[in-house]
């Protein structure tokens, strides 16, 4: 008898880093939208609005940035503190360019089979003062385009 073929692997991972670098290297800023309600998301909690957070991943604004197939971690800086980011593949919603908006939403079919997410830890949002957070609101001005 057959053995069943595994799963393919999310579209998602790849899509990430092919869209990252290509913004990277026409002189644009990557950033991700990403659920942080999402089991395994480590960002600094105080910058969660609405149950997401957005991210520089420009190689400018973070130190050691891995985008694997599973995760994307970097360090940062955030409020002039230093963090630890981790963020689950499945957790990252979109990719955009700051400067023009342009970028992907990954849908459910792009995702890989998890279990459903688990309801966020009860953030406080407070109003963030630092870089990060105005680039974040620079970026909450860009609107999604869909490239297919």
């Amino acid at each position: 008898m057959a053995q069943p073929l595994p799963p393919s692997p999310s579209r998602r991972p790849y899509l990430l880093r092919a869209m990252h670098e290509w913004m990277m290297d026409n002189n644009q800023t990557p950033h991700i939208v990403v659920d942080a309600g999402i089991q395994g998301v480590e960002v600094p909690r105080q910058y969660v609005q609405d149950g997401k957070i957005i991210l520089n991943v420009s190689y400018h604004a973070t130190q050691a940035l891995s985008m694997t197939n599973h995760e994307v971690s970097f360090s940062a800086r955030f409020g002039g503190n230093s963090y630890h980011v981790v963020i689950p593949i499945n957790a990252v919603v979109g990719v955009y360019a700051r400067e023009t908006g342009q970028g992907m939403i990954f849908g459910d079919e792009d995702a890989p089979a998890t279990p459903p997410p688990s309801p966020p830890d009860s953030p406080t949002p407070s109003s963030p003062t630092s870089d990060a957070a105005a680039e974040e609101k620079s970026a909450k001005r860009a609107k999604f385009k869909v490239v297919k």
